[in-house]
């Protein structure tokens, strides 16, 4: 995976502790295309954990859960979640929408993780791992809070010359305030290496799928407008050139 070099740009983390309310409201923000991407996965997070652990309560912690579009979404099924980001300011728009009043907030370090070991039947890390220098150390943290049968999710983009154009210049491009230096491609990771990731710190059974823009009229609109409609969406794809969503299993020792 890739490392720190101090010669090199850093990603802008600073930039999710002023948005405010825009993480729900905003279509001139690129925090718009986070709200459509979790349109999509949020579901399929919860199908998931539905058809490999069962109906019942979960226990689950959302890795740089931002401003909650996950962990709510995950609250208002009736799981017990813990959402964890660094960004004061997320959490307490996080919070503000939970209508649950039942997820719990934190503040707290990705890479050194306040609980211990096995405590969480579910951990996602969305949209967080190209935000980290070292993502395998978030990764090895991730798997040790994980209980046995467990399941993790991730989300992240893929590290080429595609993904560059489109994920990094095309936002700057098409989205209006779009800051500086919000994704950067060396934080970006291959399919291969955050499945090898998952392996060395005792996950298996990796399953990956890509996604990509809906390329329909919303999609367009955005283009010329450089708005992000409310039905601007994402789809699952085979393929994994630009993002890839992805979960593991931690087996049980016997």
């Amino acid at each position: 995976m890739t490392t720190n070099s101090d010669h090199l740009p850093s990603v802008n983390n600073e930039i999710y502790e002023a948005l405010g309310e825009r993480w729900y409201f905003a279509d001139d923000d690129p925090v718009a295309l986070l709200r459509a991407e979790s349109r999509l996965r949020n579901p399929w997070v919860a199908r998931e954990i539905t058809g490999a652990l069962g109906e019942q309560s979960r226990k689950v912690l959302d890795i740089g859960c931002g401003g909650g579009f996950l962990s709510n979404h995950l609250g208002e099924l009736g799981h017990r979640v813990t959402g964890l980001d660094a960004s004061r300011d997320a959490l307490a728009i996080a919070s503000r929408h939970d209508r649950t009043g039942k997820v719990h907030y934190q503040q707290g370090d990705a890479l050194k993780l306040p609980f211990e070991d096995a405590s969480f039947d579910v951990v996602c890390a969305m949209d967080f791992l190209e935000h980290v220098e070292n993502p395998d150390q978030a990764i090895a943290e991730a798997a040790r809070v994980l209980s046995p049968s467990g399941m993790f999710f991730f989300h992240t983009f893929n590290r080429n010359l595609l993904s560059w154009l489109v994920v990094i210049k095309g936002v700057e491009w098409f989205v209006r305030n779009t800051p500086r230096h919000m994704h950067i491609l060396r934080l970006f990771l291959k399919p291969k290496e955050v499945a090898a990731s998952c392996v060395r710190h005792g996950l298996s059974s990796v399953e990956v799928r890509g996604t990509r823009p809906k390329l329909d009229l919303s999609f367009w609109r955005m283009l010329l407008t450089r708005r992000v409609p409310s039905n601007f969406g994402f789809v699952f794809t085979k393929s994994t050139p630009l993002g890839f969503s992805g979960v593991a299993r931690k087996p049980v020792v016997e």
